[in-house]
């Protein structure tokens, strides 16, 4: 477990980040906690003896999960990692299921954490979300992807290279894309999780802003799609 670093990058999240933080520790990991701007200091909700094998990275101002995320990997690849696992602050992923990723994990490739939303408390809305990410996903990367809004993934210190352009949650649909550009592998596990009932959930994903910033990311790079597209069906190649 010591091969990988795990990320939580948190905005306004003080009632799970500590639970969440106490899951990772307990299940054997050094961890990586970006405050990425929240109201209150992060390390400052933590006692002295509660923050060995935590790294405290802080950002001032709020600049996105994206930027979060990316501060998290900068600090992985320092503490000698060359890669790293993200999961989200708010309590839904789990870290005991950070093994199935880990198991499965090759050198340089993306890795994410397929949810199961067979659940109850997932609305239709999120599941209809994650079904038109997934066809701009699949369709821009050329890989089958079916949780490409997954937060629960293992990256490679190499995303840290790509021409990235966004820095919110349009992030980390733009990895996706980019990474693929560069050559490289996108993979899937099926994992659990646990999706809580609107009460209690705390998420900063603007339902419409949000997604029209995922879209905006699809509508910029498909011009330059169609012209590999037409020449795959020309020379009668296929996809990946």
């Amino acid at each position: 477990m010591r091969e990988t670093a795990v990320i939580v990058p948190t905005y306004n999240n003080p009632k799970s980040i500590k639970k969440v933080a106490f899951d990772v520790l307990q299940n054997g990991y050094e961890l990586i906690l970006v405050d990425d701007g929240s109201d209150d200091v992060v390390e400052e909700l933590f006692e002295d003896g509660e923050k060995e094998n935590i790294h405290f990275v802080r950002h001032t101002t709020n600049q996105g999960k994206g930027e979060a995320i990316i501060s998290g990997v900068k600090k992985a690849k320092e503490l000698g990692y060359k890669h790293a696992a993200s999961i989200d602050g708010d309590g839904q992923h789990l870290a005991s299921e950070i093994k199935k990723l880990t198991d499965a994990y090759k050198d340089g490739e993306i890795l994410i954490g397929a949810r199961n939303f067979d659940l109850e408390h997932v609305p239709n809305g999120s599941k209809f979300g994650r079904w038109f990410s997934n066809f701009w996903a699949c369709w821009d990367t050329g890989f089958e992807i079916t949780d490409s809004l997954s937060g629960f993934r293992i990256y490679p210190v190499s995303i840290l290279n790509l021409p990235i352009k966004t820095s919110r949650f349009d992030w980390e649909m733009e990895v996706l894309v980019r990474h693929a550009d560069a050559g490289r592998v996108i993979s899937e596990v099926p994992i659990e999780c646990y999706y809580p009932t609107a009460d209690e959930r705390v998420s900063h994903f603007k339902k419409f802003g949000d997604t029209m910033a995922i879209v905006w990311v699809h509508v910029q790079i498909l011009p330059f799609k169609w012209p590999g597209f037409i020449l795959d069906k020309l020379l009668g190649r296929k996809r990946k």
